[in-house]
């Protein structure tokens, strides 16, 4: 048992018989019991403060630093639980969607930069083309995809609000853009020993789809943890849906890469922006590219 109720039980033996003990002795006791209760409070406080402090750190990073911002990437790799419960509690939404929007978008530019320095004439153009042209096809297929697995989710019994289906979307954007990132060594270091054109664009086919694929389960884990969790009413149903949608979301991320193209750009062109008059798709393209390399013409 504690000072403090000892003391409060001794206080209630006093009242108890009626009895009123010296002044100084009531005086000690009344000082020793608000130094228990200032301690009490200080420590509670504090606990509170350190963990309001923590969880600002993940959901409200300062929105002018750089630095800040990529931070947000830390947070999903090492403390995606914490992270994605913050989701479903609706901590800090908006400060998390522009956080990852930056560092995604920062990441994207990076290796759309690499993917553009493969152009041998016109390298500089391409580079500074892709690098802009890459998050703005992630952020016209995340534009495009969002409403319908939003409503879709509601009609099976989703009670998330749209922010929080664009944060968890984000998460598997940022996470795809931090693997591109990462094995942007693997492709200057092909770039630079001189694999040809068909190669490089097979290459980075897979290094997408490798990322895209990681970012997907991200994604399916966020959901796991947020909207599954919350509400197991048409758990099934949503899970079918959503593997609907990400066949859905890869056909238009891949139809909207073939209208911004180039990315990489072809050594027997000129530099274009976006190129015109193809009678071509992207399925086709890649086909004939995998068939150019592999009979070595």
């Amino acid at each position: 048992m504690s000072d403090n109720t000892t003391m409060i039980n001794d206080q209630q033996f006093f009242e108890q018989f009626d009895y009123q003990p010296r002044p100084e002795f009531a005086e000690a006791l009344r000082e020793r019991l608000q130094m228990e209760e200032g301690i009490d409070q200080v420590l509670t406080v504090t606990a509170v403060e350190r963990a309001h402090s923590t969880s600002t750190a993940i959901t409200a990073p300062d929105q002018k630093s750089w630095a800040n911002s990529l931070s947000i990437v830390e947070a999903i790799l090492r403390t995606r639980e914490e992270f994605f419960a913050e989701i479903r509690e609706g901590l800090g939404l908006r400060h998390k969607i522009l956080a990852m929007m930056i560092s995604s978008a920062s990441f994207l530019g990076i290796y759309g930069g690499v993917m553009g320095a493969a152009s041998q004439a016109y390298a500089v153009p391409q580079m500074l083309s892709s690098a802009v042209k890459l998050p703005v096809l992630f952020l016209i297929t995340l534009i495009i995809c969002t409403p319908s697995l939003y409503f879709f989710n509601l009609l099976f019994g989703s009670r998330q609000t749209i922010l929080q289906n664009i944060a968890l979307i984000m998460t598997a954007v940022t996470t795809t853009a931090v693997l591109l990132v990462s094995l942007a060594p693997v492709t200057l270091f092909f770039l630079t020993t001189g694999g040809d054109y068909e190669f490089f664009k097979l290459l980075n086919v897979a290094i997408f789809g490798v990322s895209g694929l990681m970012g997907v389960s991200f994604l399916r884990q966020g959901f796991a943890a947020s909207v599954d969790a919350s509400n197991p009413e048409g758990r099934r149903a949503r899970r079918a849906l959503f593997l609907a949608w990400v066949v859905l979301y890869a056909f238009v991320g891949m139809q909207m890469a073939w209208t911004l193209r180039p990315f990489i750009g072809s050594p027997a062109r000129e530099f274009e922006l976006i190129r015109q008059n193809s009678t071509s798709n992207f399925y086709e393209n890649v086909f004939d590219s995998a068939r150019l390399f592999l009979s070595g013409d």
